[in-house]
């Protein structure tokens, strides 16, 4: 459900589409006493929901994933008109949010439920349990450039683990988020378990500043400082998945063509806008001139636009095209060459393939996030020069490899400094529940998706329960028998020498 309007205001705004500038829907701007009030909600429906057990909320969940499932092409078609992006990506994100949804759903009771674990020789009297109980209220706060599967690896996860949610979306893409609150009331009309407040930067100021029991963040790495030090004011921990500044590295012994096929789409589908998309590539010195044939080769026959057609849509955000086009400019100025497209390629509200090549490394189209359909690539001596530099800036999302040695692949990959790496394919890591989803440094800390995501949304609880009477340490009553025997346990156990 969407939250009801603050009853100080009726402002509201229109969200539209990016291509051709058409109002997509209405909605209102929650103020905080609007955003309280949702919260004030979502803490009664989650004593609830967290109530219904571990088989109920699977159920409910699993219908959830059925309605969304039928939904599909009419969620992928708000998708399409409120990014601009074609409509079968849109279609492509929906299927991702359904496929993380459900393994949530099934894996939740597996990974928080209650287990016994060994208490150790010491503690043999004892009955040690390990459970994972739901924080209460998790606030999520999501993007607009993935407005249904970012959000999912958190609101779909934080349902699982029991809690209730409230959803601030972009002011870009609002209707989505409607949408998908409107699918969960028709499976789940008894609580509002997943409730959305839409507005501005304020309407998710209040939300990170309300009584929240955690916030689910993403976003650019400035704002996640902002909703950062509004949580801290109440020590409400956080969850920050933020930009990233990917690297695609290409070894000497790799499949060319399918590296230069992987670093197209995954720098310039969605039109570049994507926190874990390629922008900065780094080629083998021996094969470096082939690949270069083969991406400009694809760029070229690349083409933005709104319609069935186009390779990719517009800039959703407005305000990114500036930060594109001063990338693009700052490279060509200190001696980059552009062998596909140039400064010229920004054409508002679109930006067509740009290839740059000898950008140096201090270019802000090398340190900073440009989030557009853009590529700098670099001709290195090794993979190991292309590690160093790769790993030469504060962010650490994902990266990829592409080589023809498993082993050489995998030493690479795990010397990345990233939260996800791909190894020939690109951004494979996404559509794989099991595995989490996060990023070091200025890509932020946590993760969602997998079992680590299911964990992020629950409070570890131990529980012990004395089975027998054995000698008892924690006593006034401790005798010197107990005490000596605990010791010579202890030297058993410990006293060893190990080599």
């Amino acid at each position: 459900m969407t939250a009801t309007m603050d009853a100080e205001t009726t402002e509201s705004f229109q969200s539209l589409s990016p291509a051709t500038g058409e109002i997509v829907g209405e909605h209102p701007v929650h103020g905080k006493e609007a955003v309280d009030a949702a919260i004030e909600r979502a803490r009664d429906a989650a004593v609830w929901w967290a109530g219904l057990g571990w088989k109920e909320r699977r159920v409910r969940l699993l219908n959830v994933k059925g309605a969304l499932t039928r939904s599909l092409n009419r969620v992928a078609t708000l998708i399409h008109r409120e990014t601009g992006k074609p409509i079968e990506d849109a279609q492509l994100e929906v299927v991702l949010a359904i496929t993380h949804l459900d393994w949530a759903a099934r894996k939740a009771e597996k990974v928080l439920g209650p287990r016994r674990l060994f208490p150790g020789l010491l503690s043999i009297n004892q009955k040690a349990v390990l459970e994972y109980q739901p924080l209460g209220v998790v606030g999520v706060i999501g993007p607009w450039n993935y407005p249904l599967f970012t959000p999912m690896g958190s609101i779909g996860y934080a349902l699982a683990a029991g809690n209730a949610v409230v959803f601030k979306p972009s002011e870009y893409t609002p209707g989505v988020a409607t949408l998908l609150a409107e699918i969960v009331a028709s499976i789940v009309p008894e609580q509002p378990v997943l409730q959305v407040v839409t507005g501005f930067g304020e309407t998710g100021a209040a939300l990170a500043g309300g009584a929240v029991d955690k916030i689910a963040f993403t976003g650019s790495t400035p704002t996640a400082r902002k909703v950062m030090a509004a949580c801290a004011e109440r020590l409400t921990p956080i969850v920050a998945e933020c930009g990233g500044k990917d690297a695609f590295i290409v070894d000497a012994d790799a499949d060319v063509d399918g590296a230069a096929d992987a670093a197209l789409w995954g720098a310039m589908s969605n039109a570049g806008q994507t926190c874990v998309g390629v922008e900065r590539v780094y080629v083998v010195d021996s094969v470096y001139e082939t690949f270069v044939d083969r991406l400009t080769e694809q760029a070229r026959a690349l083409r933005p636009g709104e319609d069935r057609g186009a390779s990719y849509g517009p800039i959703t955000m407005p305000g990114q095209l500036g930060i594109i086009k001063r990338h693009i400019d700052d490279a060509v100025a200190q001696g980059g060459k552009a062998v596909v497209g140039g400064p010229s390629s920004v054409k508002e509200p679109y930006v067509e393939p740009v290839i740059l090549l000898d950008v140096p490394d201090d270019s802000s189209a090398v340190c900073e996030e440009t989030f557009g359909p853009t590529i700098t690539v670099h001709r290195v001596k090794s993979v190991d020069e292309a590690v160093a530099r790769a790993n030469a800036t504060p962010y650490g999302l994902a990266g990829t490899i592409f080589s023809g040695s498993r082993s050489a692949a995998m030493n690479a990959a795990r010397r990345l400094r990233s939260g996800m790496t791909s190894i020939n394919g690109v951004i494979a890591f996404a559509a794989i529940p099991a595995l989490p989803f996060g990023g070091v440094g200025d890509s932020g800390f946590g993760r969602i998706h997998g079992a680590d995501g299911l964990r992020e949304f629950a409070r570890a609880k131990s529980i012990t329960r004395q089975r027998f009477s054995s000698m008892n340490l924690t006593s006034f009553q401790r005798s010197d028998k107990d005490m000596a025997r605990a010791l010579q346990l202890v030297n058993l156990l410990h006293g060893k020498r190990y080599k």
